[in-house]
């Protein structure tokens, strides 16, 4: 039981196990499903070896289960990151050397995820604006769908090395004269299957993995349709992803970079090119930092027991799982938002769901590789386009325009400069003009920074009142007050003397009220009557219309 709310709290570990293995071990098999065709994609859209996509999550499900901080997320590769990994691999001169290379970036990354959470920055994604770090995603949504159009319509991937995304979006026209027609026949076939199971609302017919349909589909499609045997396009046409043993076996292809063929990870990357390096080392540690941060904080939200994630020991259990999955030749993990939404709708309790995902991942690569190399590459490029088109969905532009003006133009310049630049150019220039309207709204530079707040404290009753402007910036300096106060107090948090309160702050500020309130307290938002709101939707950011 809570002690603080006397709500039923299921057991962890393993009391946890026995307590809930058959809702659990369901749970893990049907987000097994899902994940399978995923990581596969993920990793070949990454331009990894695809068998490294499920490496990858049988190390989230398998090895990270047991120190992760968040019971109901599933860690495991993500599409988020496809943009970054396979930057990464064409960085370093594509092939198996750019794969090698990359690897060492993981790792390094992922002792740095560790040290985040050692250090306890597991509030790291607060600092970040909330148009900026949707700007990104709805960026690597495009950048996704840009490659996955081609290899949809069968072109060779050959065609494609080393291709920009704007480079690759100028190329759609060529690619739909230039289709293979079986090809795209069952990529279309897959995408439109993807686009009509998400507009079914049966609670049952939901619970199927649509990745599992489209694959039920697309392998005898792929196998009526001969895709495997046709000419020059046996070689892409198809996942090839070998034995499991090969992978970790000495003297095998790894041979020339270790001497024990286990460790795939290159280190003589870091002396070969040291900007490439530190660069996508910064870019691994911190959008998987941040991706993984987002996904446990709405996942706690979508928890029936209402558990809180402890995002710090969650940040060592990620960055652990990234330093081997990065050791033995795997892609970078996250808590992933898609997977971990289905675990949850599948009756999911404890994280021994996403253990079980892992082992159910790792008997498929020993029985099912026959099965898994029947599988169309055409068909996991619908899945991420699909993948990509919800990342950046004509809705996300929408709702940015209902936050505000500003919200909406620091959203859409991430989104331009990202496809014109990089990831980490286009987060740095989205956070640049957050702060550039920040100040022309009033707030002072010296509150960009540290927060300015009052506490009034008074028996049982006590008032927390800000002054100068509450942003994304000085956050994780007011959350700090706020966890400072005792439950079970009346609390009146007061923004009539702010100059502004933006977006970010308005839905961190919800949060913990929300949160103080389960937690038996009574608090209230007071002073917003002094505010203009800058957009029509309830957490627009707000400035003082009396200053």
């Amino acid at each position: 039981m809570s002690k603080s709310s006397n709500r039923f709290i299921p057991a962890d570990g393993l009391a946890g196990l026995k307590q809930n293995f058959s809702k659990d071990a369901m749970s893990g098999f049907f987000v097994f499903l899902l994940a399978l065709p995923l990581s596969l994609g993920i990793a070949k859209a990454s331009d990894f070896p695809a068998i490294y996509g499920i490496v990858t999550a049988i190390i989230g499900g398998v090895v990270v289960s047991f120190f992760a901080g968040s019971r109901l997320t599933i860690k495991g590769p993500a599409a988020g990151l496809i943009v970054i990994a396979s930057g990464a691999v064409t960085a370093y001169g594509n092939g198996n050397i750019g794969w090698h290379f990359a690897l060492a970036a993981i790792v390094v990354a992922g002792i740095i995820q560790i040290l985040f959470g050692v250090f306890k920055l597991g509030k790291l994604a607060d600092f970040f604006p909330s148009a900026a770090i949707h700007g990104m995603l709805a960026a690597i949504g495009i950048i996704i769908m840009s490659k996955q159009i081609h290899t949809l319509l069968g072109i060779d991937p050959a065609v494609l090395k080393g291709k920009e995304p704007l480079e690759l979006l100028a190329m759609i026209p060529s690619s739909i004269l230039h289709e293979n027609a079986h090809i795209a026949e069952i990529g279309i076939a897959c995408l439109v299957l993807m686009i009509v199971l998400s507009y079914i609302k049966h609670q049952k017919i939901k619970k199927i993995p649509a990745p599992l349909v489209v694959l039920a589909i697309a392998i005898p499609l792929g196998q009526v349709l001969h895709i495997k045997t046709e000419g020059a396009i046996s070689n892409f046409a198809l996942v090839k992803i070998g034995n499991i043993f090969d992978a970790f076996t000495p003297g095998g292809k790894v041979g020339d970079f270790v001497s024990n063929g286990v460790i795939n990870a290159d280190f003589t990357a870091i002396s070969s090119n040291i900007g490439i390096f530190v660069q996508y080392v910064i870019l691994f540690a911190l959008i998987g930092t941040i991706e993984s941060l987002l996904t446990a904080k709405a996942i706690d939200g979508l928890d029936p027991y209402r558990r809180k994630s402890n995002f710090n020991k969650d940040l060592i259990a990620v960055g652990i799982g990234n330093t081997l999955a990065g050791l033995f030749g795997g892609l970078p993990m996250i808590s992933e938002v898609a997977r971990s939404s289905a675990n949850v709708s599948n009756g999911a309790v404890t994280r021994w769901a996403n253990f079980f995902h892992g082992i159910f991942l790792l008997l498929a690569v020993f029985i099912g590789v026959s099965f898994i190399e029947m599988i169309p590459n055409a068909a996991l490029a619908a899945m991420l386009i699909f993948v990509g088109f919800k990342l950046a969905h004509p809705k996300e532009f929408i709702h940015m325009w209902h936050l505000g003006k500003t919200q909406f133009v620091i959203f859409v310049s991430t989104v331009i400069v990202t496809l014109a630049t990089d990831l980490l150019i286009g987060v740095g220039f989205g956070i640049l003009l957050k702060f550039i309207f920040t100040l022309v709204y009033g707030a002072s530079f010296k509150s960009l920074f540290k927060a300015n707040v009052e506490i009034k404290s008074e028996g049982n009753d006590i008032n927390v009142i800000i002054h100068d402007s509450l942003v994304f910036s000085n956050l994780l300096g007011f959350k700090k007050y706020l966890n400072q106060i005792p439950n079970g107090k009346n609390v009146v948090i007061d923004v009539s003397k702010a100059q502004m309160v933006d977006h970010t702050s308005i839905i961190a500020m919800n949060g913990f009220v929300a949160d103080y309130k389960d937690n038996g307290g009574k608090i209230e938002v007071i002073g917003f009557q002094n505010h203009k709101q800058l957009g029509h939707a309830p957490t627009s950011a707000r400035v003082n219309k009396m200053a």
